[in-house]
């Protein structure tokens, strides 16, 4: 596959979250664009990470939208093939569970994720950290703003020794925090 096609392929995916998001809204206070986070996400893993490999990058952009919208792995499987697939089902909670257990499932799920599984969870923890820090959601207390770093931080424990970069940057944020080991 060539660089060019690697490229058009991952605009491709791009596209399609954006389509699959569109008219949803992050809880921050300014309400942002969805999209900014799966967006956000594949930049942490390209940037920071050092993470190249096309599959975890469009993973990183699809992560949410079996959860969060009305897209199916089926079609997932059929635009952007069987890895891309596997890939975001392993990141995607089960929405049909209550909030706790899927918590839970998180951090009993995370250390038998496989390694590109693993990129796309911290990518995804150290983006909703550090937006958590810039703006707390609507309706959130400070108490649950620390439940939540709590939790991000025995799931993260769970995926340790997968990358050091972005396990370094969110173990700053945990001090930052006071949530130590």
């Amino acid at each position: 596959m060539t660089a060019m096609s690697e490229v058009a392929l991952l605009l491709d995916t791009a596209h399609f979250a954006a389509e699959k998001h569109k008219m949803q809204r992050r809880k921050d206070v300014e309400e942002t664009p969805y999209i900014n986070h799966p967006i956000g996400v594949a930049r942490i893993l390209s940037h920071e990470a050092g993470v190249g490999d096309l599959a975890v990058l469009q993973a990183a952009l699809l992560h949410d939208t079996v959860e969060d919208t009305h897209t199916t792995f089926q079609e997932i499987e059929e635009r952007f093939g069987l890895e891309v697939r596997k890939i975001v089902e392993e990141v995607t909670d089960d929405k049909t569970l209550p909030r706790m257990e899927r918590k839970k499932q998180q951090i009993e799920h995370a250390p038998q994720c496989s390694h590109k599984s693993k990129l796309v969870k911290l990518a995804d923890k150290l983006y909703n950290l550090r937006d958590l820090n810039r703006s707390t959601p609507k309706g959130w207390s400070e108490k649950r703003v620390k439940e939540y770093f709590q939790w991000a931080f025995q799931v993260v424990n769970g995926l340790r020794g997968t990358n050091t970069t972005m396990e370094q940057n969110l173990d700053k944020l945990f001090r930052d925090r006071g949530v130590v080991a």
